[in-house]
C-alpha cells in the first residue's frame, strides 16, 4: 500500500505542476494514466463500475466524482482532483485541491480550511481510539474557525481501503467521538473531509457521477490514505508518511524510520 500511496503522491504532484488555465480535464486525465502505468501501476478508477477516468476532476460546484474530458480549465478555476492506484492488488487514493490564478479570500479559507481539516482528521488515527474520533476531529476543527459560510459535505464520507479502494468502515467528516469500530494497528483509512463555500447538500448530473452542490458554491476536497501502527498515523499517500506535519501538531510519526 505504500507503494500504491507513493505513486499518487507523485501523480498529483505532477498534474499540480502541469495545472494550468486552457488545459482539458482529459489532458490532466491523459497525464495521470501514463504516469501511473509507468510507476508499474494500475489506476484505480479507470473501470471502475464503468468510471471512464484515471482520475476525477471536479471544477468549481463539482464535489467529487467528475469525469475528465473536453471541459477547458480557466483562471479563476478551483479544481480537485482525486486519484487512486493499485500496486499488486493494493490500493492508495488521495485528492487534492488547487485554485487557478486569483481568488477570492472565501475561496482561499475554504481551501485552507479543508486541507487542515483533513489533517485534524489525520491527527486523531491513534491505537485504541474509535473511527468516529476522525469524523469528530474534522467537524470541530471546521467549527473552530468561526466561518458559517463553510459547509461539511455528509452524502459523500472516507472509507477504509486495502485489498479494495472501498472497503468497511465508513469515516464520515461529522460525528461524535468514542463510537464506531476501533482503531487498531494496521487499519488503514481514506480520510476526505468535503467542504463547500454555502449550503452542503449535493446533486448528482445526468452523467450518474458527477455530485454538485445545490446551491452552485465552490467546493474543496482533500484525502489521505492512512495507516495505523503501533506507534501512530503513518500516511501513505505522503511523499515523507506524514512525518513533517505530524511533528508540527506534536503527533508521533508511525512510519518507518
Amino acid at each position: 500500500m505504500r507503494r500504491a500511496g507513493l505513486v499518487v503522491c507523485a501523480t498529483l504532484e505532477l498534474v499540480r505542476q502541469r495545472l494550468r488555465p486552457g488545459m482539458t480535464t482529459a489532458e490532466l486525465d491523459a497525464l495521470a494514466n501514463e504516469h501511473i502505468q509507468a510507476s508499474d501501476a494500475v489506476p484505480s478508477f479507470l473501470g471502475y463500475h464503468g468510471f471512464p477516468g484515471s482520475l476525477c476532476v471536479s471544477v468549481n460546484d463539482e464535489v467529487v466524482h467528475g469525469i475528465p474530458g473536453p471541459r477547458l480549465l480557466a483562471d479563476g478555476d478551483v479544481v480537485s482532483v482525486d486519484c487512486g492506484a493499485v500496486v499488486d492488488g493494493w490500493h492508495g487514493d488521495a485528492a487534492m485541491t488547487v485554485a487557478l490564478g486569483d481568488v477570492s479570500p472565501g475561496v482561499e479559507a475554504l481551501l485552507r480550511v479543508t486541507d487542515d481539516a483533513l489533517w485534524q482528521g489525520i491527527g486523531a488515527v491513534r491505537p485504541g481510539g474509535r473511527v468516529s474520533d476522525v469524523s469528530a476531529a474534522v467537524e470541530s476543527y471546521v467549527a473552530s474557525r468561526g466561518l458559517p459560510t463553510l459547509g461539511i459535505v455528509e452524502d459523500y464520507v472516507g472509507h477504509g481501503i486495502g485489498s479494495l479502494m472501498h472497503q468497511p468502515p465508513p469515516v464520515p467528516n461529522r460525528g461524535r467521538s468514542g463510537r464506531g469500530p476501533q482503531l487498531v494497528s494496521g487499519i488503514a483509512l481514506a480520510i476526505e473531509p468535503m467542504l463547500v463555500l454555502g449550503d452542503p447538500e449535493t446533486a448528482v448530473l445526468d452523467d450518474d457521477w458527477t455530485v454538485v452542490t445545490s446551491d452552485g458554491s465552490v467546493a474543496a476536497h482533500f484525502e489521505h490514505t492512512v495507516a495505523l501502527t503501533e506507534r501512530g498515523a503513518w500516511v501513505l499517500t505522503a511523499h515523507d508518511g506524514g512525518r513533517e506535519r505530524l511533528a508540527s501538531m506534536g503527533l508521533p510519526y508511525g512510519g518507518p524510520d
